[in-house]
């Protein structure tokens, strides 16, 4: 088994379920000791300590990090996973919806990674990898809010990793395409077909299936590698050649 990240200390949002439980999990069984953050524990109590968090609100973010504090002074790594996502066209989105999708998916994101960057700048091998998606590169129908705020993501991580160059602190992104999580289980549910729904998406990526949370999470522990010191500013798909590929039916 990887020791890879032995002696670093992780944080990792959304920590309780679907790829955040998977990053936390191969976190802790790479040696790294994992500050989980999440609205509840969910799943992550064997791999990760729980503080309850909700990225979307300024005071809980600041009530985490005053108890991340207790725990260590030094982030080696910080994987921005927490995410919420929304059905429908422009014309369907609700004032509400605009303010919840990017209250998390972008400004938690930026309130976290700012919050923890004094404690990733005291790190030797500091890594933030943020939750990107295929949508902020290609055209989904009825995904209009989640694709705008995935948008942001991406070029929020690239200025993100020109800025934290002077401190040593990388920062990267995966892409995924439909991963198979109880978060796009949520989302099959509110279709008239959830079934045909499903098989949908399925057809949509080349590889004829859903992405696995443990494949994303493999992607984004490569990317917080120390061993990868010179990558940041990148986008790293794992979406079963859908970005890329146009196979011939």
């Amino acid at each position: 088994m990887s020791t890879e990240f032995k002696g670093l200390t992780a944080v990792v949002t959304g920590a309780g379920s679907g790829i955040g439980l998977a990053v936390a999990r191969l976190l802790s069984e790479s040696g790294a000791k994992v500050l989980g953050l999440d609205l509840s524990e969910g799943e992550m109590a064997k791999y990760a300590t729980f503080i309850p968090c909700d990225v979307s609100d300024p005071s809980k973010v600041a009530a985490a990090f005053t108890e991340i504090a207790k725990h260590t002074d030094v982030i080696d790594v910080l994987a921005n996973i927490a995410g919420v996502g929304a059905i429908g066209a422009i014309t369907d989105v609700t004032e509400d919806e605009w303010k919840k999708v990017f209250g998390v998916n972008v400004f938690g994101l930026g309130r976290v990674s700012a919050a923890a960057m004094p404690m990733l700048k005291k790190s030797k091998f500091a890594s933030i990898v943020n939750t990107c998606s295929i949508a902020a590169t290609a055209g989904l129908p009825q995904r209009a809010v989640y694709s705008a705020s995935k948008g942001a993501v991406l070029s929020l991580t690239l200025a993100m990793a020109a800025d934290g160059i002077a401190d040593n602190v990388r920062v990267n992104c995966v892409a995924p395409g439909t991963a198979d999580t109880p978060w796009v289980t949520r989302l099959l549910a509110q279709a008239a077909d959830p079934v045909a729904e499903r098989a949908a998406l399925n057809a949509r990526q080349p590889m004829g299936r859903l992405v696995s949370a443990d494949e994303v999470a493999s992607a984004i522990l490569y990317l917080a590698s120390p061993r990868q010191a010179s990558t940041t500013g990148i986008v790293l798909s794992v979406d079963g050649g859908m970005q890329g590929l146009r196979l011939r039916k």
